[in-house]
């Protein structure tokens, strides 16, 4: 997996009744890279539903929860690619044009965020839903539902933006459907449902669409990407532990 980009993307974070303050100055390792700004630092318990309208993350050390749903609006970002903890009781659902950064593990790749030997705990009781989201980096979590991502990403000749999904428990489905942008994959994850990976592409990185090493107890079905879903040796990748079938391009993953 290539090293993601800087994002470029707004600083100011609303939050459904009540607002943490804003963190200047933060530490580099616990805002940026993921968001363009630190903006503003979330953690403690919430009560009820969590809405983030702008730059946002979860400090080192600190643990978020959320006992309803957490949505990212149009254009937000959330950096949860910390050594912090999130735990969110319903569903998190990532806006068009957002970027939700959740979990960390000695997996991740780059000098940010610093998770050395640490895998963090992150949670979440429902679902996860991007629509037209820009990317999502999903390291290290247990999802309680299901993944499910639809279009979205920077286009195919936009800025070269990843799109990793890695080292994940997902009880549910783990669904990505026509994301476009410099590098997507689904790498590690345990996938209790089925996996479905169609219409995503790249031509930025004949390396994107890596499906592998995933342990998926329903079907693995692949179809109209470009590149092919592909399992790539360079990269560590394995091929796919699959209960159902194989179909489409994954058919020999």
């Amino acid at each position: 997996m290539k090293l993601r980009l800087l994002l470029s993307l707004c600083a100011l974070v609303a939050v459904a009744v009540g607002v943490w303050p804003a963190t200047a100055g933060a530490d580099p390792f616990e805002g940026p890279p993921i968001c363009a700004t630190a903006g503003t630092a979330l953690h403690g318990h919430h009560q009820g539903n969590l809405i983030v309208n702008g730059d946002a993350y979860v400090p080192g050390g600190k643990t978020l929860r959320v006992s309803g749903n957490l949505r990212l609006g149009p254009g937000a970002c959330l950096d949860a690619f910390t050594i912090g903890t999130v735990h969110v009781h319903g569903n998190i659902r990532v806006g068009e044009g957002a970027v939700l950064a959740l979990g960390c593990t000695p997996n991740s790749i780059g000098p940010f965020p610093p998770c050395n030997d640490v895998t963090t705990n992150d949670t979440v009781g429902g679902n996860i839903v991007a629509e037209n989201a820009l990317t999502m980096y999903l390291d290290g979590n247990t999802v309680h539902g299901n993944v499910i991502s639809r279009g979205g990403g920077p286009g195919l000749n936009g800025d070269f933006i990843n799109f990793p999904i890695k080292d994940n428990a997902i009880w549910g489905d783990l669904i990505v459907r026509g994301w476009k942008g410099g590098w997507a994959g689904a790498i590690r994850n345990e996938v209790g449902g089925d996996l479905v990976w169609t219409k995503n592409g790249s031509v930025q990185d004949t390396d994107s669409n890596e499906v592998q090493t995933n342990i998926v107890t329903g079907d693995l079905r692949c179809y109209g990407n470009s590149p092919a879903a592909q399992v790539n040796p360079v990269d560590g990748g394995q091929p796919n532990t699959v209960a159902g079938d194989k179909l489409g391009q994954c058919a020999a993953l």
